[in-house]
């Protein structure tokens, strides 16, 4: 389901989207009509905004459209909010500054999911702190870990610093307890929610730090907590006692009604 404006929307009204891929969104899973960190979502939206069409975008709009679309749907699922201006001019890119609001709705994956096997690849997602609509890169590593037999690709930088997935965040437990990367990433939602449910430090984390952790896990809205088995060819405790711990108390968040 789609809809644009609180309409349905057809291809035509897509074409930019599709053919400039120029815009932001966030991600949300909705059970039963609640949100954990919907205010976390909707102040990225805002935030990203301004940020990539220099305009204001009214929360409380795109909380109509979100509800709209959900209408009475039980149980779980995934809203993707989109924001990008349909009549923007791929030459003139600096004259997009009437952002539409695409919201789509499809079913929520069961939890917990597999663990990931991941591979390291060199590289960085272009403007880090954007949760922007420009996936070709992540998509190109993701693709290419895949091939190789693994689920998904994990970034790590010219300085051999660890970053984070193409679509989450990664945290690390040792013996004292969670470590997030000191990197430039995309401030997850999922991500912020579990600093408040676990003490935990931030501190960089070179791939030599990485295999040497006692686990790690992959966090975002539509699949919560997710155990990585493996890095490259180094095993990882997928039955850690704190991966159990952040999940259970990730779960129990009672989220924002719609």
């Amino acid at each position: 389901m789609a809809e644009l404006n609180g309409r349905p929307v057809g291809p035509d009204a897509l074409l930019a989207l599709a053919l400039t891929n120029y815009g932001h969104f966030t991600t949300m899973r909705v059970e039963n009509r609640r949100v954990r960190g919907l205010g976390l979502h909707m102040q990225r939206l805002v935030r990203d905004c301004r940020s990539v069409f220099g305009a204001e975008l009214d929360p409380e709009r795109v909380l109509g459209h979100v509800r709209g679309a959900v209408g009475d749907l039980d149980g779980s699922v995934v809203v993707r909010v989109t924001v990008f201006d349909p009549a923007i001019d791929l030459g003139h890119p600096a004259t997009a500054a009437e952002p539409g609001i695409l919201v789509t709705v499809r079913p929520a994956p069961g939890l917990p999911l597999p663990p990931l096997r991941v591979r390291t690849v060199r590289h960085r997602r272009e403007v880090p702190a954007v949760k922007h609509t420009g996936l070709f890169g992540l998509l190109h590593a993701r693709r290419e870990a895949q091939l190789d037999g693994y689920d998904d690709a994990l970034f790590v930088g010219p300085d051999a610093q660890v970053s984070e997935g193409g679509t989450w965040n990664v945290g690390f437990v040792d013996d004292d307890g969670v470590v997030w990367p000191d990197a430039e990433v995309l401030p997850g939602v999922t991500a912020a929610l579990l600093r408040q449910c676990a003490d935990g430090r931030t501190a960089p984390v070179t791939l030599a730090d990485a295999g040497g952790m006692r686990a790690a896990f992959a966090a975002n809205a539509a699949i919560g907590v997710r155990a990585v088995a493996c890095i490259d060819d180094i095993a990882l405790d997928t039955g850690h006692p704190l991966l159990a711990r952040l999940r259970e108390a990730y779960s129990a968040l009672p989220g924002e009604p719609l």
